[in-house]
């Protein structure tokens, strides 16, 4: 299980960064996006479940690292955006895909080309966050789920995880044959037998990994 936390985090928006960025010649540039664009598809694509939590500002690469992670969680405190826009160039760590098949393509554009900042009720609102917490509950309430997701089979998770990251890719009917086989595939390890044995019997699962 992995856990994204962010407070105050402001990359691509200000401060420093902001004076190191524009010195940057088109190939340093080149390498920073594909430098971002690893850290994305790492956390989108593991096997295993990755949770962001976001406390305080989750603005240009904070944000587009935020959206690569399964699940987000906020505070009631926390802003999101990506304000590349205003300082001359665009989000570049994946922030042009993933905010519009997180939260659609007309608002995508709207949030991209104005590169305006949205709390956190809205952020919740146009599912941007699944959820919202006080900022005192934030991190605990995201390793309650953590914790909930560590007592599953990581081969039905990571089956799960992959199955739904094609929802929005290719064709259907595509998605729905990788859905039927990673099904059946399942029924293949000894987590499916305990899963159904236990639910048979009453008790938790005491899954393996098998």
């Amino acid at each position: 299980m992995v856990v994204l936390t962010g407070a105050g985090d402001r990359a691509f928006a200000a401060g420093a960064d902001i004076k190191e960025m524009e010195a940057m010649t088109v190939d340093e540039a080149r390498a920073w996006g594909a430098l971002g664009h690893d850290c994305g598809r790492l956390l989108e694509t593991m096997p295993k479940p990755t949770l962001a939590a976001v406390n305080g500002f989750a603005l240009g690469g904070g944000c587009e690292l935020a959206l690569a992670c399964d699940v987000r969680y906020a505070s009631t405190g926390a802003k999101l955006g990506q304000p590349e826009v205003s300082i001359g160039i665009i989000p570049g760590w994946g922030g042009t895909q993933r905010l519009a098949r997180t939260v659609g393509i007309g608002l995508a554009k709207e949030l991209i080309l104005s590169g305006r900042t949205v709390v956190a009720e809205e952020a919740l609102r146009i599912g941007l966050v699944n959820a919202l917490f006080p900022p005192v509950e934030l991190l605990d309430r995201t390793l309650e789920l953590a914790d909930a997701l560590a007592a599953k089979s990581p081969l039905v998770l990571a089956a799960a995880k992959e199955a739904s990251n094609l929802a929005l890719q290719g064709d259907l009917g595509a998605g729905l044959e990788h859905e039927a086989e990673r099904f059946a595939q399942l029924f293949g390890s000894e987590d499916q037998k305990e899963g159904m044995r236990a639910f048979i019997e009453k008790r938790e699962p005491r899954f393996t990994g098998r």
